[in-house]
């Protein structure tokens, strides 16, 4: 492997965002939603192995205290090999001093938790599509 990280939008194939993202399970919107939300957070991450790119993930914060990791994603070929770590390593160290929140895919808990992050006991969500969120783990 030949990984390179990058920690900008620029020259980003949106549609393969998507692609890796309905690989791995994850929800997913058209590739310009996914431009949008990526230029507006405070820390970006993408993996490249040569012009391959492996993997990302992004963070919005505010700057402070708090932030919150979204998207981390792998292709499945490359799952394992300690890009995922990777992400998370890159992403909390673009936001100094912040505590961050995520959401995991059902059946990745054990990864973040090898990360250090815990459980929460309480966890509340407002979703504009419930019915679509139902398969990810969260219930009424």
């Amino acid at each position: 492997m030949n990984l390179h990280l990058q920690h900008s939008i620029q020259n980003i194939d949106w549609n393969q965002v998507v692609e890796t993202l309905k690989l791995v399970g994850m929800g997913y919107h058209q590739s310009h939603i996914h431009e949008k939300a990526f230029s507006n957070s405070q820390a970006v991450v993408f993996v490249f192995d040569g012009s391959l790119m492996v993997g990302f993930g992004r963070a919005i914060s505010d700057g402070a205290y708090q932030a919150a990791i979204y998207d981390v994603a792998v292709l499945p070929s490359y799952q394992g090999k300690g890009i995922g770590k990777l992400i998370l390593e890159s992403i909390v160290q673009q936001c100094p001093g912040c505590s961050f929140i995520l959401y995991a895919s059902p059946g990745k808990e054990r990864f973040y938790e090898k990360a250090q992050f815990r459980k929460m006991k309480t966890g509340m969500a407002l979703f504009t599509n419930i019915e679509g969120m139902k398969d990810k783990g969260f219930t009424e």
